[in-house]
């Protein structure tokens, strides 16, 4: 059964089965092709869900099992004899403005696999437990802020043989590269800790960097030969990482493990999305033009598509989601579901104008259809039923804004988060 009403789109093109080569980029709103979406509220043996137990017991793990097995793939949990050890502390960093802490995190109780990275900087004038801002970085935890006293963090480069290898970033080239991504001292100002992990850490992000990263280190320690069809993907590690960061938090006194805000931009968006739906310890989530894979809608043939997405990136998905190319129709769910796993939490998704690629409509739509859940818990959702103008935040438990500008994180972004996170979790 679907909700016509609110994704149908204009046009006529029909969805077609999977080809040899993936379908053409369209960029033409004339031709997304009429879809339905599926009913967000309809258990798999078409029972209606209509109150608060009925989604938490019964649909919401329904539809959790069906992205874990067709798309994210299956992740493991915490891992036994997972330790961790605060390796630097200085608590005049930035001018005095935070005390900056170093976090390294093994997944064994021999410290063996690959160490898992943590940068947190706490706001020195705020009460303690402050909440935190967290998110996954792309280049290493010394590219986040321009801070000397940052350790290198070592990732996965190409070198001139177009192979792959894990080499140290010249501190002197990279350091600070990322600061226009994070905003470290304005979220301080705010009253926010900052942390975060690197990617590379978790996963090299090439098709064969699980060899490398907690993929193929758990593999190994479970006896396993192969991944199986619904084993986790690239995203599923990096998603998985920063449930382990939370697990740190909430040994950390001077952080408030209960007010987390996980936050990524673009494939670090679909890592915080698929964190935030199978982790609900983290108290807001924030998708940054995460689209294909992450917040924007499947079905919608505008910009990146399935087959596209599992062309490029083979690695980030489970193999399962693989025989959906070109056949999104045929998918069980769709990513208005994956964002209705985060109700009743606050969840905020953005876009960019010029991104075409990420599919602003189809992120909005999506967030729009998610908001039947959030009505069961008696919350208000985006408040609007069409895309707002560029630059017009909008919404109340469910936020979205669509800006000027191209796929990227910058202050405007962070300064809705921030007035987001405010809100919700009380702060004046």
């Amino acid at each position: 059964m679907g909700i016509p009403l609110l994704c149908l789109c204009v046009g006529a093109l029909a969805v077609t089965a999977a080809r040899a080569e993936p379908r053409p980029v369209n960029y033409d709103e004339a031709k997304v092709p009429e879809y339905k979406l599926p009913d967000l509220l309809a258990l798999a043996d078409g029972t209606r869900v209509t109150d608060i137990p009925a989604w938490q017991t019964r649909r919401r793990p329904e539809l959790l099992h069906l992205f874990q097995t067709q798309m994210y793939g299956i992740s493991p949990g915490k891992p036994a004899g997972m330790n961790w050890e605060v390796t630097a502390v200085a608590t005049n960093a930035l001018g005095g403005l935070a005390t900056r802490k170093e976090i390294t995190i093994w997944f064994g109780a021999d410290k063996g696999g690959p160490p898992l990275h943590l940068l947190l900087y706490v706001p020195n004038d705020a009460p303690k437990p402050v909440p935190v801002f967290l998110g996954v970085n792309f280049d290493g935890n010394h590219t986040v802020n321009a801070d000397p006293g940052i350790t290198i963090t070592e990732q996965w480069m190409w070198d001139s043989k177009a192979q792959q290898e894990r080499l140290a970033y010249p501190a002197a080239t990279t350091r600070g590269q990322s600061v226009g991504r994070w905003e470290v001292e304005k979220i301080m100002a705010r009253g926010y800790a900052v942390a975060a992990i690197p990617r590379a850490d978790l996963e090299p992000d090439y098709a064969a960097g699980w060899q490398h990263g907690v993929r193929g280190f758990l593999l190994n320690k479970s006896g396993k030969k192969a991944f199986a069809d619904d084993d986790w993907g690239a995203i599923g590690a990096w998603a998985w990482g920063l449930s382990r960061a939370l697990d740190y938090f909430e040994t950390d006194r001077d952080v408030d493990a209960r007010r987390v805000a996980v936050v990524g931009h673009s494939r670090m968006g679909k890592a915080a999305l698929w964190a935030g739906a199978q982790d609900e310890r983290f108290a807001i989530v924030i998708s940054n033009d995460s689209g294909e894979g992450g917040a924007a809608l499947a079905r919608r043939w505008y910009g990146e598509t399935t087959a596209l997405i599992n062309g490029h990136f083979p690695h980030w998905f489970c193999a399962n989601f693989k025989k959906y190319n070109d056949k999104e129709d045929t998918l069980p769910f769709d990513q208005h579901e994956l964002l209705a796993l985060i109700a009743p939490r606050p969840l905020y998704v953005a876009s960019a104008e010029e991104d075409r690629w990420a599919d602003p409509r189809g992120e909005f739509l999506s967030a729009l259809n998610a908001e039947p859940v959030w009505r069961l818990f008696g919350l208000p959702g985006l408040g609007v039923q069409e895309l707002p103008a560029v630059n017009h935040p909008v919404g109340a438990t469910i936020g979205y804004h669509i800006r000027t500008g191209k796929h990227d994180i910058n202050a405007y972004d962070w300064e809705q988060y921030l007035n987001f996170a405010d809100r919700h979790f009380g702060k004046k």
